[in-house]
């Protein structure tokens, strides 16, 4: 029996067809990858799975016991703990316990308590619990009220819950973006364990690999299923392309043959009835397609030449916001032949030491050495939100290629495979894999020594993130990268730093080393956990153990420490909303054709002045604002 059915389903999206009468089906416990191009209809399908859309044909069955999880597209948010938070995702637990509380009919209360057992309701704080845990909330944190954590924390809060509900289908949408690599190898081993369904759409080659049973492609608007996980998905493909080629190849010999037979004799009366013959077998042969391979996609860095080692020292640096520290210690070397993947939990400073590298943040103490040479090129993806909207890639290169020609300015965008047509097209309706595409364009725009790639796949495709790792292994200058995507590591770092305990260190060992020794300290951290909760039910907990009007007391402690700096927060994106208002409305009178009849020369001067100045104010803002939530993050992690 089927858990879903997907039959002649077409979805169609402002007049475009994705889907064209596509089907799939899933078994109970079945854990299912769907791949596809940028584009391609992926998460339009869960959207349709899941009932947030109609099919325009077809139909989806989903049996009509079983039940359906997801993460839930707005973050959560209110004064309630992590781990209430997560308890009260479970609709029926939490209706049945107030039920319990107020209900005076013993036979109603017979009937809820039955009804909790059935549901385990009783280990539901500590599944809660490990798997917050897993997603790397610690015990205190699993304690604080979620408005203390910033945006890409509380995705990881929505994600514990769809988790937590373990519902017989579980439809996930990219669910290690916001992830770093520790979460993402926990997240890996508990879907290859978790006993229900799953549709997952990923571009995680390692998650697919070791996550999934079998692999969905969505492609050219049908579904496909193939057993086994990525890799296994790939050979078969390839034995099915060679396949069809050959096939392909035979029939068209045969057909040649034919049609030469009929040429040379279908004017012959002996031969007539044969060459008659002939035409009908010619009729009747099927008609089998060569593969057509998609344009391969391929990525390209410009050659940086040659600097003498070291490119970069660092001696006993410390550096952070304001006055506070973030990483302190740090002594590190850096020559133009290292590739460097830099590992660790997020909110232990990764992204700062990037900024740091980047030149975006100037050392507190210590002494940065670096070549006066040294070209550095910034990845990060944040930065999708300094791309203006309504300009293409090619105006965005050419503001910042300032002495570069037109030809230029496109050859290096189609480095990153934006085409002609893709580079004239307006920003804002460019994909996700495509405004990643601008931006590595935009980073390596002056040929860096120094490839600094904070999370550069979150948006690309399987195709792309295999071109990048391709061009990664070509590039001639070094590389640092910060990636939650352990095949994206293991391809391309030849070293492992740690971000921990406010500093970095290199990793002795490669990264199975890495998972074995974050088994290690799991293993060593729930032992520790067990021993505590040993010694508090017998009543030796330690005098430093913190009972929860202790705990209370220092949350609300916290929370009035900490209130300036989200004051300051809300202030600068309050400030933000106004730069962005100005600017548009700047923006829309420069685009009025009908300025440039009636205006004089000044009047539109002005206007470009004043556009400027809001521009610079924005960027200015959104640096503070970045360091201001930077710092924020580190204060409650």
């Amino acid at each position: 029996m089927s858990l879903l059915t997907i039959n002649d389903l077409t979805l169609r999206i402002a007049g475009r067809t994705l889907l064209d009468q596509a089907s799939l089906t899933i078994e109970p416990g079945r854990r299912i990858g769907l791949i596809g191009h940028n584009g391609a209809g992926k998460s339009t399908l869960l959207a349709a799975i899941a009932g947030d859309i109609a099919p325009d044909g077809g139909s989806i069955t989903f049996s009509g016991r079983a039940t359906m999880g997801r993460v839930k597209q707005e973050t959560p948010s209110g004064d309630l703990s992590l781990l209430e938070t997560v308890l009260n995702s479970h609709e029926e637990r939490t209706r049945l316990l107030a039920e319990a509380d107020s209900t005076t009919d013993p036979t109603r209360l017979s009937d809820i308590h039955e009804r909790l057992l059935a549901i385990d309701a009783h280990s539901a704080p500590a599944r809660a619990s490990t798997i917050l845990a897993g997603l790397r909330f610690d015990q205190e944190a699993q304690q604080r009220p979620v408005n203390d954590f910033s945006g890409g924390w509380r995705m990881r809060v929505a994600l514990a819950s769809a988790l937590f509900l373990a519902p017989d289908l579980l439809l996930l949408d990219e669910p290690t973006n916001h992830l770093d690599i520790e979460a993402t190898l926990w997240l890996e081993n508990w879907l290859a364990r978790f006993p229900g369904a799953a549709l997952i759409v990923s571009h995680d080659r390692a998650l697919l690999d070791n996550s999934v049973q079998a692999i969905a492609h969505l492609d050219q608007k049908k579904l496909s299923l193939t057993p086994g996980g990525y890799e296994r998905f790939v050979q078969i493909r390839t034995e099915q392309r060679l396949q069809q080629n050959r096939q392909a190849e035979k029939l068209a010999d045969q057909r040649a043959k034919m049609e030469a037979f009929v040429a040379r004799f279908r004017a012959k009366a002996t031969k007539a009835k044969q060459a008659q013959s002939r035409l009908k077998a010619l009729a009747r042969l099927p008609q089998i397609d060569a593969v057509v391979e998609d344009t391969p996609t391929r990525f390209s860095f410009p050659d940086p030449g040659a600097l003498p080692p070291p490119i970069l020292k660092l001696d006993d640096v410390s550096v952070g916001y304001g006055d506070r520290a973030i990483l302190r210690r740090l002594s590190l070397r850096l020559d133009s032949d290292d590739r460097i993947a830099l590992l660790g939990r997020n909110g232990h400073g990764k992204s700062t030491f990037a900024k740091l590298m980047a030149g975006q943040l100037s050392p507190m103490s210590g002494q940065v050495q670096a070549s006066s040479r040294l070209r550095v090129g910034y990845f990060a993806q944040h930065q999708t939100d300094e791309l203006i909207l309504d300009e293409t890639p090619v105006q965005h290169m050419a503001r910042t290629l300032k002495d570069a020609t037109p030809p230029q300015v496109r050859a290096q965008l189609a480095r990153f495979g934006l085409d002609a047509e893709r580079a004239e097209t307006p920003v804002r309706s460019l994909s996700g894999g495509e405004k990643a595409r601008l931006l590595l364009a935009l980073a390596t725009r002056h040929a860096p020594h120094l490839l600094l790639l904070d999370e550069p796949t979150n948006h690309l495709d399987l195709d792309a993130r295999d071109a990048l790792i391709r061009a990664l292994g070509e590039f001639e200058g070094a590389v640092i990268l910060i990636s939650h995507d352990s095949h994206l590591v293991e391809s391309v770092a030849d070293q492992l730093w740690i971000a921990e305990n406010g500093t970095i260190t290199p990793f002795e060992g490669d990264m199975d080393d890495y998972r074995t020794w974050l088994d290690e300290r799991a293993r060593q951290a729930t032992q520790d956990s067990q021993r505590q909760s040993a010694r508090s039910r017998n009543g030796t907990a330690g005098a430093g153990q913190p009972d929860k009007s202790q705990q209370r007391a220092q949350r609300k402690e916290q929370t009035r420490q900490l209130a300036p700096l989200r004051r300051k927060i809300r202030d600068l994106e309050t400030r933000l909303e106004r730069l962005a208002k100005a600017r548009t409305q700047l923006e829309a009178k420069l685009a009025d054709p009908d300025l440039y009849q009636s205006s004089r020369a000044e009047d539109i001067a002005t206007l470009n002045s004043d556009l400027a100045l809001v521009s610079q104010k924005q960027e200015e803002t959104e640096m503070d604002w970045l360091e201001a939530q930077d710092e924020l993050e580190n204060s409650v992690n």
